[in-house]
């Protein structure tokens, strides 16, 4: 019998997921939670370790979604540019620890949000980083996608 794969998810973010994931909340699953918070987590360059984990999560509900276990590569590949290796099977925990703990540090800045704003409108916060994320600032002169798109040799 094989060992079902699971990630974790902080302890100490576990009313925030009841948040996110509620009624009210924008996701309607942990995972999904957890996936927008990592991305969230390596847009603001924040990685955070934890030690005390809440209920584990199985693998397999992202792994069978559109782009999850996507995103977890692409997420770790990006930590560790120089180890192609990181995409190897048998190097799925290291991903894994490294989704975990950008998910803690996106996790940590919409913490932030909510405490800044003084607001429990999460569907409004979300989006709105999203947008900020989708939306170059004024001051800034590079644009990565036009960057990417310069380099390539039509």
């Amino acid at each position: 019998m094989a060992v079902e794969i699971r990630f974790r998810r902080p302890a100490e973010h576990e009313q925030l997921l009841v948040l996110l994931t509620g009624k009210d909340g924008p996701f309607r699953a942990n995972y999904e939670a957890l996936l927008f918070a990592a991305a969230l987590g390596r847009r603001k360059e924040r990685r955070v370790p934890f030690e005390k984990s809440g209920e584990l999560i199985r693998y397999a509900l992202v792994e069978n979604r559109p782009y999850g276990d996507v995103l977890i590569d692409l997420i770790a590949a990006a930590e560790v540019p120089d180890d192609a290796k990181i995409l190897g099977d048998d190097r799925l925990a290291d991903r894994l620890r490294i989704f975990e703990e950008y998910a803690n540090g996106g996790l940590h800045c919409l913490q932030g949000e909510i405490n800044t704003r003084g607001s429990r409108d999460l569907v409004a916060i979300v989006s709105s980083l999203v947008l900020d994320a989708l939306t170059p600032a004024v001051d800034q002169d590079d644009d990565p996608v036009k960057d990417m798109l310069d380099a390539l040799e039509w």
